[in-house]
């Protein structure tokens, strides 16, 4: 496959629609907090099963 051929089919792939992102104590607010602490909860409720 070509170098065009290959970015070609790269361009048409879906873009995510959620993406991860890094967390910044710096820039969230309330919800952002609360959504961590969702976050976390989950994670160790996946670590029990």
């Amino acid at each position: 496959m070509s170098a065009k051929q290959n970015q070609e089919k790269h361009s048409q792939l879906p873009v995510a629609k959620n993406e991860d992102v890094e967390f910044s104590a710096e820039v969230a607010d309330r919800d952002d907090f609360e959504a961590a602490e969702r976050a976390k909860a989950a994670d160790h409720r996946q670590e029990d099963n």
